[in-house]
């Protein structure tokens, strides 16, 4: 059976910079058919940024689709930044794109990290909500930073990753490496910030596939990304991502009621399968779809496949409605 692919590449329709605080402008761009369905795609990280191949797992000509670079990262001004940041705030600003685009309801999409955002929107704006495409589902507890950061989680797969992940950190702080990196990518000393920054987005990136190969991988592509999504990342996490512990699922009853695709990777070692099926088990009219030979990345080939027919079942599934 082929393996469906990404649609082919697109142009963006217009590029936008939304004034989202004083100190804070996102980037957002829109492509495919404006008079088509709504979706917006939330990018992982958090710190990530948006790529524009986001746009290729919907059908241009059914989907009307927004993508934007989250507060402090990415193509958004200042970046990388984590002023006046935190969960509520990227949440009010994607209902400042969707105000903009004089949106009623989307289709809310994201992928590891994006899957959070995904979710608390959701929660808190139910009634803009078509349903939800969730990739390599993240909840955002305890467990899981345990599983990512102390040394009897995923280290035990990857030990020479972890090492080199905790490589920057006295023998003190490899006891809490979260908070220490916390400290270390915010720190005056430039170069010991640089040195953490990489260090950091080596060890989530060599992870993140079993198709590419990520063990070969020692450099960086782009430092502007290493840095957003190092500081990003450990600033969200040593706060707990501005969450209660269980708040997610703890909601679930505002959401549970919209279709909603979650699939995932069953050899993510980033993302926990049974986090997934903790989301499924809460969600009636939600469909899991374990993918048998994929990872964590979004663009693995059984992640492409499951992603771009999900979309297309979902786009069956609204022009129905």
């Amino acid at each position: 059976m082929l393996l469906k692919s990404l649609y082919p590449k697109i142009s963006a329709n217009g590029t936008h910079f939304l004034n989202v605080s004083d100190e804070h402008q996102i980037y957002v761009e829109d492509s495919g058919n404006r008079q088509g369905i709504p979706v917006i795609y939330c990018h992982g990280g958090p710190g990530a940024g948006a790529s524009s191949d986001f746009r290729r797992y919907f059908d241009p000509e059914k989907y009307h689709i927004i993508l934007f670079d989250q507060r402090g990262c990415g193509r958004s001004l200042p970046s990388p930044s984590i002023k006046h940041l935190d969960l509520a705030a990227l949440i009010a600003d994607m209902e400042k794109i969707r105000e903009y685009f004089s949106i009623d309801r989307w289709l809310v999409t994201g992928g590891s990290w994006g899957t959070t955002l995904s979710l608390a929107y959701g929660q808190s704006y139910p009634k803009r909500c078509l349903g939800f495409i969730l990739r390599g589902v993240f909840l955002a507890t305890k467990p899981e930073y345990d599983w990512l950061y102390q040394p009897n989680g995923v280290a035990k797969f990857f030990p020479e990753y972890y090492r080199d992940f905790t490589s920057p950190l006295t023998p003190e702080q490899r006891q809490d490496p979260l908070s220490a990196y916390y400290h270390l990518v915010q720190s005056d000393n430039e170069v010991a910030a640089i040195a953490a920054c990489k260090a950091w987005f080596l060890y989530e990136d060599r992870m993140s596939s079993i198709e590419h190969q990520g063990d070969c991988k020692h450099e960086i592509d782009d430092p502007h990304i290493a840095h957003c999504l190092a500081m990003q990342s450990a600033y969200f996490f040593y706060h707990n991502s501005f969450l209660r512990e269980g708040q997610l699922l703890g909601n679930m009853e505002k959401i549970n009621h919209l279709p909603a695709f979650i699939l995932h990777g069953r050899y993510d070692m980033i993302c926990q399968l049974d986090i997934a099926y903790q989301l499924f088990n809460s969600w009636p009219s939600a469909q899991l779809q374990v993918l048998p030979v994929a990872g964590h990345s979004g663009f693995e080939r059984q992640t492409i496949d499951a992603f771009c027919k999900a979309a297309d079942k979902m786009a069956e599934f609204i022009q129905g409605i």
